[in-house]
């Protein structure tokens, strides 16, 4: 999958009528995400996305230690869409669905173990097993 068509998935499932405000969302989630994990994890996970999206993942702090709700509320400011913990989940999880059709699902299990349990409802519309 290209650049365009990942930013305009992305732009479907969230039924947004701008490809910028997808885009926005795109970074927020994954740059939120990058920071949580480890870089190793966020390099096998950035790697099969397109590049113009990879460093979202790659280019932060990594291995921060938050909670979910930090998650949410990280991703809900760098949005900017003045968007609540729901909103924030819901843009979370279709953007992580996104990523997941691009990357062997054994990535995203690195990603889901390492992560604490409360951040299990980021995986909700995903096709893969639960922990």
């Amino acid at each position: 999958m290209n650049y365009k068509e990942f930013i305009g998935h992305v732009q479907h499932r969230l039924e947004y009528g701008q490809f910028g405000h997808a885009v926005r969302t795109t970074r927020a989630v994954l740059t939120t995400l990058g920071e949580r994990i480890q870089e190793g994890e966020a390099t096998d996970l950035a790697s099969p996305i397109p590049m113009e999206i990879d460093r979202y993942l790659t280019e932060v702090e990594h291995g921060q230690r938050f909670d979910y709700q930090e998650f949410l509320d990280r991703v809900a400011e760098r949005d900017r869409g003045g968007v609540d913990g729901a909103d924030a989940n819901y843009r979370a999880q279709q953007v992580l669905a996104v990523v997941a059709a691009d990357v062997p699902a054994g990535n995203l299990e690195k990603i889901r173990d390492q992560l604490p349990d409360d951040f299990e409802p980021l995986f909700d519309h995903l096709e893969t097993p639960t922990k």
